[in-house]
C-alpha cells in the first residue's frame, strides 16, 4: 500500500511535488519542533511540581515541629487536614522522632493510595502519576519527626493540552504552507512547465525553431536560457544531419556503382587469374621437363666427363705430364662443383612445390647428425663444436635438417683457416618465437654486403679461397621463411659471423 502511494508521488507533476515537499518540511519541523517543546514541558513540570511539593512538606513540617516537641497529637492532626484546602495532595502523614505515624491524611483523590508505616528517607521521587516527598522535621538542631507528602501528577493533563495546541499550530501552518506554495508555483513552476511543454511539442512535431520565454534571472532562467539555446543547437544539427543524410544517400548511390563496377572489375579478373593460372601450371609443367632434362641430360654426360677424368687420373697418371694431371685434376673438380650447383638449383626449384611435413621435430638431435654430415664432407675439418641446448620446434624435419647442414658446413668452411676455429649453436627465446643461430670465428663478412647473403648465386668471397655454389643460403632462407620465421646475419671481417634464423612456437595457418 505504501510503495503504490509512493509510486503515484512519482510519475505526479512537478507542482504536486513541490507542494507536497513543502508541507512535508513543515510538519517534520513542527513535529520536531514541538517534540522538542514537549520534552522540555515534562522535564520543567516534574521539577518545578516536586519543588513545590518539597516546600509544602517543609511548611508543614515547620507547623507541626512545636505539636511533635510536645506530644501533642491533636494539633499535628489537625495540620493535617489543613491540606484538603489543596485539592492536589492524595495523601500525606506525620510521624515522630521514634518513626511512629502519629496522624495521616488521605484527599478526595487518593484512591487505592496507602500511607507508608514508616519514613523512608529524605528525598523526592516520582512514582507513576504519584509524587512522593520525604521529609526530615527539624526543631532546634533536633530531629522531632517526619512528613510524607503524596502528590497527584498533572503531567497528562498538561501534554493533552500542549498535544492539541501543537496540532492547532500544525493546522494553521500548513495552511498557510498551501498559500505559499501556491504563490511560488507561478514563480518556479510554471516556467519549468512550459519548458516541459516546448519539449512535448518538439518531440511531437521536431519542431526546433520554438522558444519559451526567459521569466527571471535565477536558476530557472538559466534553465530556460539553456533549453533555448539546446533548441537552437539541435535545430542546427537537425539540418547538419539532413544534409549529411542527402550527402550520404549520393554516397550509397556512388558506393553502389562503385561495386557494380568492382563486381565487373573482379569478374574480369578471375577470368584474367583463370587464364594466368592455366599459363603458370603449363610453365610449371615446363619447369618440371627442364628439372627431368637437366637431371638426366645434363648430368649424364657431366657425370661422363667427371669419370673419364678420374679414370685418366687413376690409370694413366704415369702417362701424363704434371701438367696435363693438373689439368685433368681441374675439369674433374669443375665436374664436381658442376654437379653440387645442379643439385643445388633442382632443390631450390622443388622446394616451393613441395608441401610442409610438419611434426614435433628435435632441434638439438638434427643439429648434431648435421654436424657430422657436414664435417664428414669435408674430412680436413678441425672446428671444435659447441652445441648448447635448444628448444624442440614444430617444421619439416628434412628441411630443418637441410637448413642446418648449410649453415653449419657455411661455419666450419669459413673457420677451417683458423688456429683453433670453434663452431657454437644456441638459442633464444623472443615473445611468441624461438631464434636459433649458429656463431664461428671464421673469415666473417663487411655488414654492408649483408643483404647479398641470401640470394641466390651470390657470394662475398673469392670462389679460390673459398669454394660453393652460391645458393646454400638462398635454401637456408627459402625454407624458413616457408615456415613462417626469418633469416639474418650479423659479422665483422675476420672476427667470425652468426647467422641468426628464427622459427614460431605454434606453427602458422599462412606457412607455406
Amino acid at each position: 500500500m505504501s510503495m503504490g502511494w509512493l509510486h503515484r508521488v512519482v510519475l505526479s507533476s512537478l507542482r504536486y511535488k513541490i507542494a507536497l515537499l513543502m508541507l512535508a518540511a513543515v510538519c517534520c519541523a513542527l513535529l520536531v519542533v514541538g517534540g522538542a517543546l514537549a520534552a522540555y514541558e515534562v522535564k520543567d513540570y516534574r521539577q518545578q511540581a516536586l519543588s513545590d511539593l518539597s516546600t509544602q512538606a517543609r511548611i508543614l513540617g515547620r507547623a507541626s515541629a512545636s505539636a511533635l516537641a510536645f506530644d501533642d497529637n491533636e494539633a499535628v492532626r489537625e495540620n493535617l487536614q489543613l491540606l484538603s484546602n489543596h485539592p492536589g495532595i492524595a495523601a500525606a502523614a506525620i510521624y515522630d522522632a521514634r518513626g511512629k505515624r502519629v496522624g495521616e491524611f488521605h484527599g478526595v483523590n487518593a484512591g487505592a493510595t496507602t500511607v507508608p508505616t514508616l519514613p523512608e528517607a529524605d528525598g523526592a521521587s516520582i512514582d507513576g502519576d504519584r509524587l512522593i516527598v520525604f521529609q526530615r522535621i527539624v526543631e532546634k538542631g533536633e530531629i522531632v519527626g517526619a512528613v510524607y507528602l503524596c502528590g497527584l501528577s498533572e503531567l497528562r493533563a498538561r501534554l493533552l493540552d500542549f498535544l492539541g495546541i501543537l496540532a492547532g499550530a500544525m493546522a494553521l501552518s500548513l495552511v498557510v504552507t498551501g498559500f505559499v506554495s501556491a504563490w511560488l508555483q507561478r514563480a518556479i513552476t510554471r516556467p519549468i512547465l512550459a519548458v516541459a511543454t516546448a519539449a512535448h511539442e518538439v518531440v511531437e512535431r521536431k519542431d526546433f525553431s520554438l522558444r519559451v520565454e526567459r521569466p527571471t534571472e535565477d536558476e530557472v532562467g538559466f534553465l530556460v536560457g539553456a533549453f533555448n539555446r539546446m533548441l537552437g543547437e539541435l535545430g542546427q544539427r537537425d539540418a547538419e544531419l539532413s544534409s549529411s543524410r542527402r550527402s550520404l544517400e549520393q554516397e550509397i548511390d556512388e558506393r553502389r556503382r562503385v561495386d557494380e563496377d568492382l563486381r565487373n572489375l573482379n569478374a574480369r579478373l578471375e577470368q584474367h587469374v583463370a587464364q594466368r593460372t592455366a599459363q603458370l601450371e603449363t610453365a610449371n609443367k615446363e619447369l618440371e621437363s627442364f628439372s627431368y632434362s637437366v637431371s638426366h641430360d645434363l648430368r649424364t654426360p657431366l657425370r661422363g666427363v667427371v669419370g673419364f677424368a678420374d679414370a685418366l687420373l687413376e690409370d694413366h697418371a704415369a702417362e701424363l705430364s704434371e701438367e696435363a694431371q693438373r689439368k685433368l685434376r681441374i675439369v674433374y673438380g669443375e665436374g664436381l662443383r658442376m654437379g653440387r650447383l645442379i643439385d643445388d638449383l633442382l632443390a631450390f626449384s622443388r622446394l616451393g612445390r613441395k608441401a610442409l611435413q610438419t611434426v614435433q621435430v628435435d632441434m638439438e638431435a638434427i643439429a648434431a647428425t648435421a654436424w657430422k654430415t657436414a664435417t664428414n664432407a669435408d674430412p680436413a675439418s678441425s672446428a671444435r663444436f659447441e652445441l648448447n641446448p635448444l628448444p624442440a620446434v614444430q617444421g619439416d624435419p628434412a628441411l630443418l635438417t637441410q637448413v642446418w647442414i648449410n649453415l653449419l658446413s657455411n661455419a666450419a668452411k669459413f673457420s677451417a683457416k683458423r688456429a683453433q676455429p670453434v663452431v657454437s649453436v644456441a638459442a633464444i627465446t623472443d615473445g611468441h618465437e624461438y631464434i636459433y643461430f649458429v656463431r664461428d670465428n671464421g673469415a666473417g663478412f663487411n655488414p654492408k654486403y649483408q643483404d647479398k647473403l641470401f640470394g641466390v648465386f651470390q657470394r662475398l668471397h673469392d670462389s679460390k679461397d673459398f669454394s660453393g655454389t652460391g645458393v646454400g643460403l638462398a635454401l637456408v632462407q627459402r625454407i624458413v621463411l616457408r615456415h613462417g620465421g626469418r633469416v639474418w646475419a650479423d659479422g665483422q671481417p675476420d672476427h667470425g659471423a652468426t647467422f641468426y634464423f628464427s622459427l614460431p612456437k605454434e606453427p602458422r595457418d599462412d606457412a607455406l
